[in-house]
């Protein structure tokens, strides 16, 4: 989630050094900004293109003497240069264009007979035959190293009281060959990885990690697992690069041409290859779109090298700038292999210059490479992995398999946050960041304290609620854990509580014992399905802000003993037994009785269930192997659930006997550029009749925010099933209309739409039984609601407007409402 940005914004809000460094902005001869301009060196392929108002920075190691800056419909204009030179103001004069094939019309470039595009065309008839899909079987070594810097740094930082006690890191200071910005080196991670794959039928690969390492943050697993999260692999050739949950549009997709220009500038030796320079830039604004150029093979049509800037306008948030650079290796005279993958994001509160903020920084190698060794299928298996070695590697192992040397600056992070480990100041800011991001507060050693966030409730039985919590840890990678809270009312002036401990006693299948109890209270029925989980509460019960009557919750005193296991990488097996008493909490209020067999008004039930349970995450990618994991690609996954649970009567006095079977699937659908669609789909049914709280609760929302899964204009118990099914869809355009309005384009507002609906019914032999003072209607004719919404709004809020769909006329019903939703979206 972005809100683990916060423990990096924190230290805002309270050398090497190139020997040329050129800085300024491009414009016509009547002062107008020229953007996307292609500036070289003189000689060289190293260059960079101008942003959307003709701003540039440039850097290099080496010395030249020239600076060579062009566009199309312009001549071009040679700079000399002489050491650092900055707010250079170029004027590029119309001329003769060199480039007779491409036509100009409006700052935008024709299609037709435009030399550019007919290299692309080569290109993607070519991109499955390069690199890695020409061999049946192959296996590299990658070697992957994210960095987080502080940037733009000055002296008014510096001297921030924030940093008292803590001088020594602006030893580390830095400036961005990219950007030109001043930064400070905070954090880096490596890792090493093995990869096996091959391309004939099924397609598989399996990247094994070899070694982890950190600096100063090893037991921080909220922020390592966000660091994971940030980047995903993705293949240039693809239509479409995901980053940020986001697809932005590839240079090289085959619809390129819809949203790019493309203009043929250069052609030159590479490694003994002759290849074309080709500029790309966005025809319109506000989408999801780069700018930059490409180095192309004359004779393969392989990418050798590649560079591109998110446009300044792209609807990301928190994101200020995107870089992108690839490199490819010629390993014959057909076969090209990426070589060298580098992406930095500068991460900002707001999108001016000089705002302060943090670049992410992804550097990823490839080497050792091996085609066509037949190996074990167990080899392109993705497989648990259960190897503490691997966080624990020495400095002699990295030393070898570092595939580039760590800088001067990098070595000194890892002494610098060594050394800040003793410093109070920064315990001090990193303990505040860890809270932001986990919930917990790390009070001791091995104990923290939380879920902090969920200190303060309220509801209509126990007015103010107030919740102490806290569990054991001691590393990311704990073999147990042990969590708990007690919780008290002071409204009926009660205590609750609830613990539960976990044990990873074998790693390879991950098979874990569970055992927990709580005695609380429950707003039921706001799930269609359920896993008995022992300390998930939901949040209807301690809402503060909520319409209508809340005081239809129970009494629930529950103990569960569970089994579970991974036969297999992300399918997760799960047999437990659970032991409960329910009741209502306030019987004057809500009523749950029901008729026993014998005729007799029951108002509570004690139940023993045994249940089995699947669950399968395809795609999920977890993180460390201790008995709790992070996932690091949380949202991009779908999942499949199944559960059976069994009513044993006559076991420890258990009242009833019953079967459940219930499914549960979701599904996110990247739609390219128009957006995410997100899916829910649950069926289920009850056989034998049980009551009212055992049964298939309709999940209402009475409270004024928007919940996914939750039927939003339905209040508790207002619908009450044993066979049901739903469906919810909900598709974000992430700002695809709005992008195309004129000054609402400018807020980076995202639409957003969706419909749910859920049909069921309730057998006569529960209706019999049914003594509550809830009338069991159930939704046969098909309940439906929809909405329209606004999210993005300061980058935090979302506006939702639902309508009901049917069972308008029912009494008491809400057919309109307008809630809203707060998050973290990048």
């Amino acid at each position: 989630m972005p809100k683990h940005l916060f423990i990096l914004f924190l230290f805002l809000s309270l050398g090497l050094t190139a020997q040329i460094k050129v800085n300024g902005t491009i414009v016509d001869d009547t002062g107008e900004p020229v953007p996307f301009a292609n500036i070289i060196f003189e000689g060289s392929t190293y260059g960079t293109i101008s942003d959307e108002n003709g701003k540039f920075y440039l850097a290099s190691e080496e010395d030249h003497e020239q600076l060579e800056v062009s566009f199309v419909g312009f001549e071009t204009q040679l700079v000399p240069l002489d050491g650092i030179t900055t707010n250079l103001r170029i004027v590029l004069e119309e001329g003769r264009d060199q480039l007779k094939e491409v036509r100009v019309y409006s700052g935008k470039i024709d299609k037709k007979n435009n030399p550019a595009i007919d290299i692309l065309r080569k290109i993607w008839s070519k991109k499955r035959k390069n690199g890695l899909n020409m061999y049946d079987r192959y296996e590299f070594d990658r070697y992957e190293k994210i960095e987080f810097d502080l940037n733009n740094i000055d002296e008014n930082l510096m001297d921030k009281k924030i940093f008292d006690g803590m001088e020594m890191v602006f030893d580390q200071i830095d400036t961005s060959k990219i950007t030109g910005k001043v930064y400070l080196p905070i954090f880096i991670n490596e890792s090493v990885y093995k990869t096996y794959g091959k391309n004939i039928f099924p397609r598989k690969r399996n990247s094994v990690m070899v070694a982890n390492k950190n600096s100063g943050y090893s037991d921080n697993q909220a922020l390592i697992s966000f660091l994971k999260q940030l980047y995903v692999d993705f293949d240039i050739y693809d239509n479409y690069l995901l980053f940020f949950d986001k697809k932005f549009s590839s240079p090289l997709s085959k619809l390129g041409p819809e949203v790019y220009n493309y203009v043929l500038t250069d052609s030159s030796f590479i490694d003994n290859k002759w290849c074309y320079n080709i500029l790309f830039y966005p025809r319109r604004k506000n989408e999801l779109t780069f700018k930059g150029d490409f180095w192309v093979s004359d004779t393969t049509f392989a990418i050798k090298e590649i560079q591109m800037y998110a446009t300044k306008n792209a609807n990301v948030n928190w994101v200020k700038d995107i870089y992108i650079e690839q490199e490819f290796d010629v390993l014959n005279d057909s076969v090209f292999l990426l070589k060298r993958d580098y992406i930095m994001t500068d991460f900002a509160l707001n999108q001016k210059d000089k705002s302060k903020g943090v670049y992410g920084k992804r550097t990823t190698l490839f080497d050792r490479h091996i085609f066509n060794v037949k190996r074990p299928d167990e080899f392109y298996k993705e497989q648990i992995q259960d190897n503490e070695l691997m966080y624990n590697q020495s400095d002699e192992f990295w030393e070898q398999n570092r595939q580039e040397e760590l800088s001067k600056n990098e070595i000194g992070i890892y002494q610098m946050l060594d050394t800040l480990q003793n410093v109070k100041r920064f315990q001090q800011i990193n303990t505040i960041g860890e809270i932001l991001a986990s919930g917990y507060w790390n009070f001791s050693k091995g104990w923290d304290f939380g879920p902090v966030f969920s200190t303060i409730g309220y509801n209509d039985i126990e007015g103010l609620r107030l919740k102490a919590g806290a569990r054991t840890y001691w590393s990311q990678n704990d073999k147990w854990r042990v969590k708990g809270y007690l919780a008290y009312g002071f409204m009926d002036a009660k205590f609750k509580y609830g613990v539960e401990g976990k044990y990873l006693f074998k790693g390879q299948d991950r098979w874990i014992l569970s055992l927990g109890t709580r005695k609380d209270i429950e707003q039921l029925g706001v799930s269609l399905t359920t896993a008995n989980e022992v300390l998930e509460r939901s949040f209807a019960t301690t809402s503060i802000f909520t319409r209508g009557d809340n005081s239809k919750l129970s009494n629930i005193d529950l103990t569960n003993l569970k089994v579970s296991f991974e036969p297999a990488k992300n399918l997760d097996l799960r047999v437990g037994t659970t032991f409960k008493t329910l009741e209502s909490a306030d019987p004057e209020k809500f009523n749950v009785d029901y008729i026993d067999e014998n005729g007799d008004i029951q108002s509570s039930i004690e139940q023993v269930d045994v249940s089995f349970a699947v669950q399968y995450t395809p795609n999920r990618k977890s993180y460390g192997f201790g008995v709790e994991r992070s996932v690091s690609n949380e949202g991009r996954y779908p999942t499949f659930f199944f559960s059976y649970t069994k009513g044993l009567k006559g076991v420890f006095n258990s009242d009833f006997d019953y079967h459940k079977l219930q499914f549960f699937y979701e599904q996110p659908i990247q739609l390219g550029l128009f957006g995410k669609l997100r899916s829910t789909f649950e069926i289920g049914k009850t056989f034998n009749p049980v009551p009212l709280q055992l049964l298939n609760i309709v999940p209402g929302n009475q409270t004024f925010f928007t919940s996914k899964k939750l039927f939003d204009l339905l209040d508790y118990y207002e619908f009450v099933t044993d066979e049901y099914v739903s469906l919810h869809l909900e598709h974000n355009f992430n700002g695809k209309i709005f992008a195309k309005i004129p000054f609402i384009r400018d807020l980076q507002w995202r639409e957003i739409i969706g419909i749910r609906g859920v049909v069921g019914g309730i057998s006569q032999a529960n209706r019999d039984i049914n003594a509550s003072d809830v009338i069991y209607v159930a939704p046969e004719n098909i309940y439906w609601e929809y909405h329209f919404g606004i999210g993005n709004i300061f980058k935090l809020l979302r506006v939702d407007f639902e309508y009901r769909g049917s069972y308008r006329d029912l009494p008491g019903a809400t057919n309109f409402a307008v809630k809203v939703g707060f998050g973290f979206y990048f």
